[in-house]
């Protein structure tokens, strides 16, 4: 039986260690490796009489949105992944619907019916997704900036790994990052667009069948699996 395969966990904190925990108690041998660091924006509240829906497409929203969020309680959550309905929910937000796939796809079946004013508590940077004729309003309320690459990093993406995407942008880090090393590296991604910004050229790819962290953690522990027979 070959060595364990270690699983690199890169995203920011709290959630790396709540993903190395969850990967530890698998038996994986996970690390953590931040790309990125969380911090919270400055930013007033809206009149919520002036949405109909607020969106919310990462739980890092909720973590760092403080005392404002409050005001936004009387607006219909709808969430990307269940661990950012679950922290909504935690946070006293009524979680009407939790996709289970991306923000466009959520965006599409509110507008199949309708053409809702959305309200979008985002990260600085974000994705674009397309409103299909409703309103939909960013508001940023937090911020991810690149860390310098840990320094166990080259050691260990030197021989094969697992590497955790848990984004399109720590994707695209990932793959900067990762080089020709690429070939002999195991990526998982929580997204099509996640996979694509990441690039070619790895020893594996896999999406996981919906945007969260279990599923993540759950695909490592199969691709270890299979790895150690």
């Amino acid at each position: 039986m070959s060595a364990r395969l270690p699983v690199l966990v890169t995203r920011p904190e709290p959630g790396n260690a709540a993903t190395v925990a969850r990967a530890a108690a698998l038996g994986l041998d996970a690390r953590a490796l931040p790309l990125f660091a969380a911090h919270a924006l400055p930013w007033t509240a809206p009149d919520p009489g002036d949405f109909d829906i607020l969106l919310l497409t990462s739980a890092q929203a909720v973590r760092l949105a403080g005392p404002e969020l409050a005001k936004l309680a009387a607006l219909p959550v709808h969430a990307v992944g269940s661990a950012t309905g679950a922290a909504a929910a935690a946070a006293g937000l009524r979680v009407e619907c939790t996709g289970a796939t991306d923000a466009q796809d959520l965006i599409d079946a509110m507008t199949s019916y309708d053409r809702p004013r959305i309200l979008w508590l985002s990260g600085r940077e974000r994705s674009v997704f397309d409103p299909r004729g409703a309103t939909l309003t960013p508001l940023p309320c937090y911020g991810v900036d690149p860390l310098e690459a840990p320094a166990a990093w080259d050691a260990l993406t030197a021989a094969p790994a697992v590497v955790l995407a848990h984004s399109t942008r720590g994707a695209a880090r990932i793959g900067a990052l990762a080089g020709a090393r690429r070939a002999h590296l195991s990526l998982i991604a929580i997204s099509a667009k996640a996979a694509a910004a990441a690039g070619d050229g790895w020893a594996g790819v896999t999406v996981t069948p919906t945007p969260d962290d279990a599923a993540m953690v759950t695909a490592a522990h199969h691709l270890c699996q299979k790895a150690q027979k």
